[in-house]
């Protein structure tokens, strides 16, 4: 299974990004899909999850600006970050769980500058 992530790059804080990952094995059948970052110096955190329902969790540092969807239809899972700050800076990663594995993806920098 291959996680294509891409949408990162460089945006002034208060601006917006849209992430994307694509997986090579579909995603209506994994138990979810998230989004995690990895900032220098820092472990890596969950900052969205969508379970099969449909269902969503956010950070609390992120909740109210970030929005994860997903589209069985392209097997695409998205993440729509608004209103960036500085410290969302970070390598963002998606992870896709199966139940009988996990996958990451390769990961996409996201820098937001002051």
């Amino acid at each position: 299974v291959q996680l294509q992530a891409s949408g990162g790059g460089l945006v002034q804080a208060g601006g917006s990004l849209r992430l994307s990952c694509v997986a090579s094995a579909g995603i209506l059948n994994t138990n979810a899909m998230g989004w995690y970052r990895q900032a220098p110096g820092k472990q890596r955190e969950l900052v969205a999850v969508v379970i099969r329902s449909g269902s969503t969790n956010y950070a609390d540092s992120v909740k109210g600006r970030f929005t994860i969807s997903k589209d069985n239809t392209w097997n695409t899972v998205y993440l729509q970050m608004n209103n960036l700050e500085p410290e969302d800076t970070a390598v963002y990663y998606c992870n896709a769980d199966y139940g009988w594995d996990r996958f990451w993806g390769q990961g996409t920098q996201v820098t937001v500058s002051s």
